[in-house]
């Protein structure tokens, strides 16, 4: 019986992936063309509609569905640094689904070098080589320029995928530096379920299911500064520590994978 689900298992994995790259080769000259015709927020915008595509129907085809929670925190007209865990590849189907409006994600510059999904990827992202303080410095300098045009944008405080046992790895600085210098409103978007869904440790355990996720309340920043950066990086990580450690309660008795 364990030799059969593997196998379905792995088939699975082969769907996925066969789904996200037919879907993104589908919607890849859309996407070039809106960026080759608009500029700035216009571009991300109309893009965001062809990435929704993608999302959906990679979802549709691989069997995931979302429970949202507090999505009516979003305002769709107002800025926001969306700071998100990461503990999986999932999430990032999850983030342009669930998130009502558009926005600049900050992307690992190793990404770039994967076939087909490299093109896209660094025009969908400002790249950030971490090794290297220049890129850190350009990248921080690109994000704001992105919130001073009115757009969102999103961060992995994380800095990379959670592998550890831990709910949350730590937090790096920067969104909540970028937050305090431009006084834009942190929005904590807590993606709950993936890793079991498909762990990084083990992607051939892949499997269908329910995603949860839940938008908290914007975190104001105005008037805060920078020596108030670890305080507010604390409350951030605290709240989406929270929500971790209530729904993991819940799925004691109830699953969550459905």
């Amino acid at each position: 019986m364990k030799s059969i689900l593997r196998l379905f298992n792995i088939l699975y994995l082969f769907w996925g992936l066969i789904t996200f790259f037919v879907f993104m080769l589908l919607m890849m000259p859309f996407i070039l063309l809106s960026y080759a015709l608009l500029n700035g927020k216009k571009a991300t915008d109309v893009v965001s509609i062809f990435l929704n595509i993608w999302a959906g129907g990679v979802n549709l085809l691989m069997g995931y569905r979302y429970h949202v929670v507090g999505k009516q925190w979003v305002k769709k007209n107002q800025p926001y640094i969306f700071v998100v865990n990461h503990s999986s590849y999932l999430d990032s189907l999850a983030v342009v689904r669930v998130i009502p409006q558009s926005f600049k994600p900050l992307g690992k510059v190793e990404m770039v070098k994967i076939p087909i999904f490299g093109m896209i990827y660094k025009k969908l992202v400002v790249l950030i080589d971490r090794s290297s303080r220049e890129s850190r410095e350009k990248c921080v300098k690109d994000l704001k320029a992105e919130i001073a045009r009115g757009q969102s944008i999103l961060i992995f405080p994380e800095g990379t995928m959670n592998k550890s046992d831990q709910l949350l790895g730590a937090f790096y600085d920067g969104a909540f530096r970028i937050a305090i210098e431009t006084q834009t409103p942190i929005m904590p978007l807590t993606i709950i379920n993936t890793k079991e869904l498909m762990p990084r440790s083990d992607a051939t355990a892949i499997k269908p299911g329910l995603i949860h996720c839940v938008f908290s309340d914007a975190i104001p920043v105005k008037g805060l500064k920078t020596e108030d950066m670890g305080k507010l990086k604390k409350q951030v990580y605290n709240q989406m520590e929270a929500e971790l450690l209530k729904y993991k309660s819940i799925n004691q008795s109830t699953p969550l994978i459905a």
